[in-house]
């Protein structure tokens, strides 16, 4: 049977969960419909999730159709989880993008339908919600086109809006797109031009072109009372491609998500992209060239997850017995994967433990949570005793404080959120140490010479000195080393988009006294390399210079044109500029560039400026310099290379040669 990898996306309250819920009921998976209000969903599995009425992590369940089997993945909505999307996105065969009858085209459903014809990913569109009181249907065919994109193909007609009698009437569907489909088929237009099109050719167009996601076929109805339904699990059927993938090629599989067990082994869900794998195989997976052995394999199949011996090309699969396996992990053959579909988190707040919060024991699960979602970066100040966690907005504070309260018994609360800023280098700088003289006490030779690179190139490591000058092993020390100390620059920040060139290397080869062994004390090792690095390292940035920048999101607003005047200083204060205004009917809509850390601040502010009618849109854009106030520091979690003397005591107990 073949297989489809299918995907449920929208904006927060589009009615996504629902949708997933009515599907497997209309596909026979479950006799009742759950609810979001009631908590007993089948794909919003967690305690907070039915608490909230929100879904935080994605979830897979399976249903049968004619001749295909769906696995369904239904993902968060709120871009506070934006990254559980981002990892779901690559594994997926096609999309279902939910939008709101009543809502329209929103903030999040834009970026999410930038990011699918990025990907090329096929997607239909499903207006939800056309029995609520304000649905509309020629409205939103008209802003779907203006806000997402014109190569739409309506698939019917919905009736009785607002009622529970709405229905979706399917057609004239292809029919009514004749121009659409005949922009990227020239077969057709040459049908049109000589008066032959016939309605199979249409719809072969429309087949080849969803699959090829340039153009989008929109359905109406309600997941609430199963209008339209039907209508689009035939689009999901028909238009969308399903799983490819050869079962007795090269294993080749991608890992989405990890998960613990009831015993807290570690469960992978991965999708295989090619070969077989089986109980008791041993596969490598990583870039670090891990092995591990497969020791359980569960697969999906109507609404119910089952153990099985084996699992091929197209399916989805929970995986354990790989203790070390992260997301992201190629399992066998990795595959040509996109860095990252959407933005880094650009804010950070430090976790403070409650008074009888055990430390270790939040270090362990905030490691945890860390392991299912790697965007939740953890950075250990073990001077301090702290720990700051990366995220893309407030909410997502609120889970992770809820989830540690809830999972794991501990109490925590967190210290003001702060923007996480990046360093760049203002200009070129060298400083070099040498083996054997005062005062460096490392028994290495090391010059280093940074130099500003392009934006978005990242950190180079470039040799000015022969490979076989000294040992590889004390390269790969430098180098390693550099990359690390380059986490935090002069005041505290990663440094990014540099060159580093090592222009000086020289060692002290293995030497011993006589009838004794080596001794480490004449002979140069690698702890020495790896010593003196982050003193050259950071001698080298103090002479080139580093400038703090923050991140920076680009907005849009869309509010009633009345309200421009007290939007306008607002925004002033937010420090956002803005870039264009301009007017639609009795909207006004702003577009420009606002601080990240003033984000969150002005979307609590915009309905009370707006007569809650305001909607705001925000990605991030770029890193800008920090002109205003005083410049961010960042306090170090090293043993502070920018003191010498310090350092040295740290590293040495010595402070000289």
């Amino acid at each position: 049977m073949h297989m489809l990898n299918l995907g449920i996306l929208a904006h927060v309250d589009a009615g996504k969960t629902s949708l997933t819920e009515r599907l497997l009921h209309s596909a026979g998976v479950t006799d009742e419909i759950g609810s979001v209000d009631d908590g007993s969903t089948r794909t919003d599995t967690l305690a907070l999730e039915r608490q909230r009425g929100i879904t935080i992590k994605s979830a897979v369940v399976s249903f049968p159709l004619d001749g295909v089997t769906v696995n369904l993945i239904d993902t968060p909505g709120h871009p506070d989880f934006i990254a559980e999307v981002e990892r779901v996105l690559g594994v997926l065969d096609g999309v279902v993008l939910v939008i709101s009858a009543v809502e329209g085209v929103q903030a999040q459903t834009r970026v999410l339908m930038r990011t699918l014809q990025r990907l090329r990913i096929p997607t239909l569109l499903f207006v939800n919600k056309i029995d609520r009181s304000g649905a509309r249907h020629e409205a939103v065919l008209r802003e779907i086109p203006a806000r997402l994109t014109p190569a739409i193909v309506p698939m019917g007609t919905a009736t009785g809006l607002g009622t529970r009698a709405a229905r979706f009437t399917p057609g004239p569907g292809p029919a009514g797109a004749l121009d659409v489909l005949a922009e990227h088929d020239d077969a057709l237009l040459t049908a049109y031009v000589e008066n032959t099109v016939t309605e199979a050719l249409l719809h072969a167009s429309l087949v080849r072109q969803t699959r090829e996601a340039l153009v989008h076929p929109v359905y109406f109805g309600s997941a609430a009372t199963g209008a339209g339904v039907t209508a689009l699990l035939s689009g999901v059927e028909t238009l969308l491609p399903v799983a490819g993938g050869d079962a007795d090629g090269p294993v080749s599989a991608t890992v989405f998500k990890i998960d613990r067990g009831p015993a807290g082994e570690k469960v992978a869900y991965a999708r295989m992209f090619s070969g077989t794998l089986r109980t008791r195989d041993k596969v490598p997976f990583g870039a670090d060239g891990a092995e591990g052995r497969i020791t359980g394999i569960s697969v999906f199949g109507h609404g119910t997850q089952t153990r099985a011996e084996s699992v091929g090309a197209g399916r989805i699969a929970c995986l354990t017995g790989l203790a070390d396996i992260r997301i992201g992990d190629a399992i066998g053959e990795p595959r040509k994967t996109h860095e990252h579909f959407f933005a880094p988190p650009t804010l950070e707040t430090v976790v403070v433990p409650g008074p009888d919060t055990d430390r270790g024991a939040l270090h362990v699960a905030l490691t945890q949570l860390a392991e299912q979602d790697p965007l939740i970066g953890l950075r250990r100040d073990e001077r301090r005793r702290e720990t700051s966690v990366s995220l893309y907005g407030e909410v997502q504070k609120e889970v992770i404080q809820a989830t540690l309260a809830g999972e794991y018994g501990l109490e925590v609360t967190f210290r003001e959120t702060t923007p996480l800023c990046v360093e760049r280098l203002v200009g070129s700088g060298h400083a070099v140490e040498f083996n054997k003289q005062d005062p460096n006490p490392f028994l290495a030779t090391v010059g280093l010479r940074v130099e500003p690179a392009p934006v978005g190139s990242g950190v180079a490591f470039r040799l000015e000195v022969e490979l076989g000058s000294m040992p590889f092993a004390f390269f790969k020390a430098v180098e390693d080393t550099v990359r690390e100390t380059l986490e935090q620059g002069l005041h505290g920040w990663r440094v990014t988009d540099c060159v580093v060139t090592m222009t000086h290397s020289g060692y002290s080869p293995r030497q011993s006294h006589a009838h004794q062994g080596f001794d480490k004390g004449m002979s140069s090792t690698g702890a020495d390399f790896r010593g003196v690095t982050p003193l050259v390292l950071l001698e080298a940035l103090r002479r080139a210079g580093t400038r703090v920048h923050e991140p920076v999101h680009r907005f849009r607003i869309e509010a009633p044109a009345d309200t421009l005047g007290a939007l306008l200083p607002a925004l002033a204060r937010s420090g956002a500029v803005p870039e264009t205004t301009r007017n639609r009917d009795e909207l006004c809509v702003l577009e420009g560039t606002v601080p990240a850390a003033r984000v969150h601040a002005l979307q609590q502010e915009l309905p009370g400026l707006t007569r809650g009618e305001g909607e705001l849109e925000s990605s991030f854009v770029h890193y800008a310099p920090v002109t205003h106030g005083a410049i961010p520091e960042r306090p170090r979690t090293d043993h502070n290379p920018l003191n010498r003397k310090e350092y040295l005591l740290n590293v040495t107990r010595r402070v000289g040669g």
